[in-house]
């Protein structure tokens, strides 16, 4: 009889944490329970990307050439400057994942300032609300702290220098486009769109499955989106 009241009772409780709402819960719960949640997938994204080949040997974020080297690239390599391209690229993943780990202070600071409005707006929002968060967020600082350690690891690459001199000229007349008419703004912002392109896809884990994350608070905060 106490085994049948125990699992009667365990049924109830059960019941009712599944017919939790996002009204249901406090302000204190939704928004902690998505700062953690976001801190932690933060952390997992900046740790992927960060790491050796976290872009080079990554192709979803991966930097390619520039598409006006891109256009040239048979021709480079004709002229036996194809050992300069692949340097080029290799390089410029390399200083992207040596510019991400700056990501992490960012994104846990917009983590922190983020208003109980903010949070109860990204957990009703769309898939990715968290995500367009950041962007709006941190973009400018972030790239701001990417810029100068791009530059420091592609400044020794002679056709890094030579693609600056022509892309600045070519976006002068309408050739190059202007997002591309720098080689380092290029790789910061391929950075950035990495560190982003993660971000979405920690935060569409953390959406699909609550049930895995380590918090129950966690669990209790991202089961109720599915009320």
């Amino acid at each position: 009889m106490r085994l049948l009241t125990i699992a009667l009772s365990l049924m109830l409780f059960t019941s009712h944490a599944n017919a939790l709402s996002v009204d249901d819960l406090s302000n204190k719960e939704a928004s902690g329970g998505l700062k953690a949640a976001l801190i932690q997938g933060a952390e997992k994204a900046v740790g992927k990307l960060g790491a050796t080949d976290g872009f080079f040997g990554n192709d979803e974020v991966k930097i390619p050439l520039p598409d006006t080297l891109k256009k040239v690239e048979k021709t480079m390599r004709m002229f036996g400057m194809g050992k300069q391209a692949d340097e080029l690229v290799l390089k410029m993943n390399r200083a992207a994942e040596a510019a991400v780990p700056e990501a992490k202070v960012l994104l846990v600071s917009a983590v922190k300032k983020m208003s109980v409005e903010d949070a109860k707006a990204i957990l009703t929002g769309g898939d990715d609300a968290a995500t367009q968060y950041f962007k709006k967020t941190t973009s400018a600082p972030m790239a701001e702290k990417f810029l100068p350690i791009v530059k420091k690891a592609t400044e020794n690459v002679q056709l890094a220098q030579q693609y600056n001199r022509f892309a600045e000229m070519g976006n002068k007349f309408g050739l190059v486009d202007k997002d591309q008419a720098n080689l380092e703004q290029y790789i910061t912002q391929k950075t950035l769109d990495g560190v982003y392109l993660m971000m979405a896809k920690e935060e569409a884990a953390i959406r699909q499955d609550p049930v895995g994350q380590a918090s129950n608070l966690l669990k209790k905060v991202f089961g109720a989106l599915g009320n």
